[in-house]
């Protein structure tokens, strides 16, 4: 089923190449305006041969996973020798692995930032080599030479978390939880999002009790969860700022008995599968902030083509519009069809 899903994400993304944006994906996705008037060309076909590095945030994360794959499948296409590393979600051995394709002279560079703070440094070490840097999903903010970044919008992800757990509070109303990543800043970023929304929209019954970081763990995110629902049993919702931390949260919520709903961020095959689970973990885990992660890994290695073949890019900055996953939006799409 893991399988069917991640071809249902490869097709729509190679069907509907360039949403608005880093995150949205699947059958319903909305097509992007960037690069769709441009000629695949290959690098072989101009008689180029480019050589880059892709460091992805973690390998332990599907999401990751689907961009690199994506990223391998473009760069097959347009003839790029692509180095893919592990960033491990430490800003150290993201680090290392840029110092290591400095030294290997590579033509540019492409990495998901876990730490901006972190990582900046050797950013900006490669930029001074002579070697152009490009964020996807999580952007430095600490540089000012990164040349382009391919992303979600993640303050709107944050916003449509937001509304979606006032909407799933109803007109009771009740306690919601987040659960954050602060280094990372497009956790932030969906996290800033909630919040904004949740001052501005939610009503006087609906209250933002809890706020977490769980660092991109699943082990910390279910102690997190765990400790919430011992202070307040009757937690009404949680906002989990990425898939991990919903997986987490989840062993916590059904440990418990309690009955928290969950609204997850990514769009991942797993979630996919477990909110269509509606007599398993569909009873918790009931909506999703959807991302593109094909998309993102595809739209990347374009970008990084057409600087190195024309020294511009179609925009320093590539949102791509999240969108809202629920148990009514997987059928209507047959994200679970066989």
């Amino acid at each position: 089923m893991k399988g069917k899903l991640l071809s249902l994400l490869l097709c729509a993304v190679m069907s509907g190449i360039m949403l608005a944006g880093c995150g949205s994906g699947d059958s319903g996705a909305k097509e992007s305006s960037a690069g769709t008037d441009k000629k695949n060309v290959s690098a072989e076909e101009d008689g180029e041969s480019y050589r880059v590095g892709f460091i992805v945030g973690s390998r332990e994360h599907v999401f990751y996973n689907l961009i690199e794959d994506a990223i391998k499948e473009k760069c097959d296409e347009i003839g790029i020798e692509a180095l893919c590393y592990d960033g491990e979600l430490d800003a150290n051995v993201q680090s290392n692995h840029i110092e290591n394709l400095v030294a290997q002279d590579v033509d540019a560079i492409a990495l998901a930032t876990v730490d901006a703070a972190g990582v900046g440094p050797a950013i900006e070490a490669a930029d001074a080599a002579g070697i152009p840097v490009f964020t996807f999903d999580s952007p430095c903010t600490t540089v000012d030479c990164i040349v382009c970044h391919v992303g979600t919008d993640n303050v709107k992800g944050g916003e449509l978390g937001a509304q979606e757990c006032i909407r799933l509070l109803g007109d009771k109303g009740g306690t919601a939880g987040i659960i954050g990543n602060p280094a990372s800043s497009s956790c932030l970023d969906r996290e800033n999002g909630f919040l904004d929304i949740m001052e501005k929209e939610a009503p006087d019954n609906v209250e933002v009790s809890f706020n977490g970081n769980y660092q991109g763990d699943a082990n910390i995110a279910a102690s997190l969860v765990q400790d919430w629902l011992t202070a307040d049993p009757d937690l009404g919702v949680i906002f989990a700022t990425g898939d991990p931390a919903c997986t987490g949260a989840l062993a916590s919520i059904k440990a418990a008995g309690a009955d928290t709903l969950i609204v997850g961020y990514d769009g991942n095959p797993e979630a996919i599968k477990a909110i269509y689970a509606q007599d398993e973990d569909g009873k918790w885990w009931v909506s999703e902030i959807s991302q593109n992660p094909p998309l993102i890994g595809s739209t990347i290695v374009e970008q990084v083509y057409k600087y190195l073949k024309t020294g511009k890019v179609d925009a320093k900055n590539i949102p791509i519009e999240p969108y809202i996953i629920t148990y009514e939006y997987i059928v209507d799409n047959n994200l679970m069809s066989e």
